[in-house]
């Protein structure tokens, strides 16, 4: 089933179950994809859901963060329970150690293409192919850390 299939099923599956805080959160996202295809006229696909749910959950992540500074914890526990009815959608995360190994095969592919060992002056170009390769199965921080961690050693 496809994933806007399966966030329509849930909302259905939280309407009849009156769960009015999940079912606000899918609706959300529902608005949110929506947007996306009206905005730049296309239907989305998988992938580019899971771009759309990345940036809802940085979002709230910021949130949550904001919210605690300020000293607001009802709200951060609101956030924080939209977050979890988001991250359920996303396909399981690549550990540390799986986004280090990714990016040191990329680099290896980089290096190929160029002649020579990538250097700091390539990594747009790293970040491209790391982006293109592990969007959705890993944070874009932590494969940014991991790309500069390879071009430094």
């Amino acid at each position: 089933m496809a994933l806007k299939e399966q966030i329509t099923e849930d909302m259905k599956t939280a309407m009849r179950a009156k769960d009015m805080d999940r079912l606000g959160t899918i609706r959300l996202l529902q608005a949110s994809i929506k947007q996306k295809e009206v905005d730049e006229q296309i239907t989305l696909d998988d992938s580019a859901v899971i771009a759309v749910l990345d940036k809802m959950l940085k979002q709230r992540k910021d949130s949550i963060t904001a919210f605690e500074q300020a000293g607001r914890d009802d709200l951060a526990a609101k956030e924080r329970a939209e977050a979890a009815v988001l991250q359920a959608y996303l396909p399981a995360r690549l550990s540390a150690e799986e986004v280090a190994a990714a990016v040191q095969a990329l680099v290896a592919e980089v290096a190929a293409e160029l002649g020579h060992a990538p250097g700091a002056a390539d990594m747009g170009k790293l970040m491209a192919a790391a982006k293109a390769a592990l969007a959705g199965k890993a944070e874009m921080a932590q494969v940014s850390a991991a790309v500069k961690a390879a071009l430094a050693g």
